[in-house]
C-alpha cells in the first residue's frame, strides 16, 4: 500500500488495506486483458456494492458507510494503482450523480434511487458534454421542454463514462426558451434511466486509455421525462454540476495518484533487476535521479490531495484546492508514467509491461473533469475572487 503523507486513523488504514486486498485479487489478474479487450466487467459493481464502496460519501440512512472523503480517496487510489479503469467508474459514481442527488434531491428521489446506488443495486453517470460543448459547458444544446407535468428530452451527450452500464444518468439540459437564453442560468438537471422511451446508447468511443471504462454518446429522442425527475430547481442545474466537479476533481486526482504510485513501483523495481554494464541500473545516478523526481512528485501530489480532502470534511470552499490538486496529480501522473517507460526502456514500450497502460491511462486525467488548461484559469481566478 502507498505510503500516506496525511497520518490515517486505524478505521482509514482498514478501509484502505480492503480496498487494496480487492484490487490485487478481484481486479489485478484482469485488468491487462480487460483492457487488450476493452471490456467492462460487471460483476465489479456488484462486489464493490456488496464491500460499500459504492456509497461511501453516502450517509448510513440512505444505505451508505458515511465516510469522510480522506477515508473515500484513499481507497480510490488503491483500485486506480490496479485498473485505472475501474477507479474512475468508482470516482464518477461516487462523486456527481450519488452527492448530486444527495444534496438537491428530494426524498422521494433519495428513496427511490440514492439508496440502491449506495448498495451498488443501481451503477451512476453524469452526461454534461456535448460533441460541441466540451470545456464551454455551458454552450450545451440539449433541451427540454415542459409538456404538462412532464419534460421532453432532446440531444445528444457525449464522452459520458459508464455511459453503457447506468442505471440512473444525472443529464444536464436547456430548460430555457431559445428565445431567450439565459446561459448557465437557463440549464437544469434531471435524473434519467435508461428505460424511458427516446434513451439509446450512441457511438462507444474506442480510445488510448482506460479502455475497460465504456465511454459513449448518449441520446435523448423526444424522451419523456417524469416531472418528480427534475433534480433540484429549474435553471439550477448547471450550478449543482459545477460545485460537484468540486469533488470529481480530487477523484481524478486520486485515480492521477494511483497510477503515478503503480509506475513509481513498478520502475524502482525494475531497476533494482535490470543489469547493464555489470551493475543494476539503478546504481547509476541518470536512474536514480528520475527515481527521486518521480518520487518527489507522488507525494507532493498525495500531500496536495490529502489537504484539499481535510479542508473538503471540515466544510470549506475548495474549488481552489481541489483544481490545484486535480492539475498536480495529472500532471504528475504524466510526467512519471513517462519516466517510467524511460526506465524500462524498449521493454516499457510494449504491452508485456504495466507501465505502457498506466501511461497511456494518465494522459486522459488531464483532460477530463476539466482540462489542465481550465484548472489553471479557476485557479487564477480563485486568486483574485478572495481579494
Amino acid at each position: 500500500m502507498a505510503w500516506a503523507l496525511t497520518p490515517l486513523t486505524e478505521d482509514q488504514r482498514e478501509v484502505q488495506r480492503l480496498a487494496h486486498d480487492f484490487a490485487q485479487h478481484e481486479i489485478a489478474p484482469y485488468a491487462a486483458q480487460w483492457d487488450r479487450d476493452a471490456y467492462f466487467e460487471p460483476s465489479l459493481v456488484e462486489k464493490l456494492g456488496a464491500l460499500g464502496f459504492l456509497g461511501m460519501l453516502i450517509p448510513e440512512e440512505y444505505d451508505g458507510l458515511g465516510l469522510d472523503t480522506l477515508t473515500y480517496l484513499v481507497a480510490l487510489e488503491e483500485i486506480a494503482r490496479v485498473d485505472a479503469s475501474a477507479a474512475v467508474m468508482l470516482s464518477v459514481h461516487n462523486s456527481l450523480p450519488t452527492q448530486m442527488i444527495l444534496k438537491w434531491g428530494s426524498e422521494e428521489q433519495k428513496e427511490r434511487f440514492l439508496k440502491p446506488m449506495a448498495r451498488g443495486e443501481m451503477l451512476g453517470a453524469f452526461a454534461l458534454s456535448e460533441p460541441e460543448a466540451g470545456s464551454d459547458a455551458a454552450s450545451l444544446r440539449t433541451q427540454a421542454v415542459h409538456d404538462g407535468a412532464d419534460w421532453i428530452l432532446s440531444g445528444t451527450k457525449a464522452w459520458v463514462s459508464s455511459g453503457t452500464k447506468g442505471d440512473v444518468i444525472v443529464v444536464m439540459a436547456r430548460t430555457d426558451s431559445p428565445d431567450d437564453r439565459r446561459g448557465a442560468r437557463g440549464i437544469s438537471a434531471f435524473i434519467v434511466t435508461p428505460d424511458l422511451p427516446g434513451f439509446s446508447v450512441g457511438k462507444k468511443e474506442d480510445k488510448m486509455g482506460l479502455r475497460a471504462s465504456p465511454t459513449v454518446q448518449l441520446h435523448f429522442s423526444d424522451m419523456r421525462v417524469p416531472g418528480d425527475r427534475l433534480l433540484g430547481a429549474v435553471g439550477s442545474g448547471f450550478i449543482y454540476a459545477m460545485q460537484s466537479l468540486d469533488n470529481g476533481r480530487l477523484g481524478i486526482a486520486a485515480q492521477a495518484v494511483g497510477i503515478s504510485e503503480a509506475a513509481l513501483r513498478l520502475a524502482a523495481s525494475y531497476a533494482a533487476e535490470r543489469k547493464q554494464f555489470g551493475h543494476p541500473i539503478k546504481e547509476f545516478q541518470a536512474i536514480q535521479f528520475k527515481l527521486a523526481d518521480m518520487a518527489m512528485r507522488v507525494a507532493a501530489a498525495r500531500s496536495l490531495l490529502h489537504a484539499a480532502a481535510t479542508a473538503k470534511d471540515r466544510g470549506e470552499r475548495i474549488t481552489q484546492f481541489s483544481s490545484m490538486a486535480k492539475l498536480l496529480a495529472s500532471e504528475t501522473a504524466m510526467a512519471v508514467t513517462t519516466q517510467a517507460i524511460q526506465i524500462f526502456g524498449g521493454y516499457g514500450y510494449v504491452k508485456d509491461y504495466a507501465v505502457e497502460r498506466l501511461f497511456r491511462d494518465a494522459k486522459v486525467t488531464q483532460i477530463y473533469e476539466g482540462t489542465s488548461e481550465i484548472q489553471r484559469i479557476v485557479i487564477a481566478r480563485e486568486l483574485y475572487s478572495k481579494r
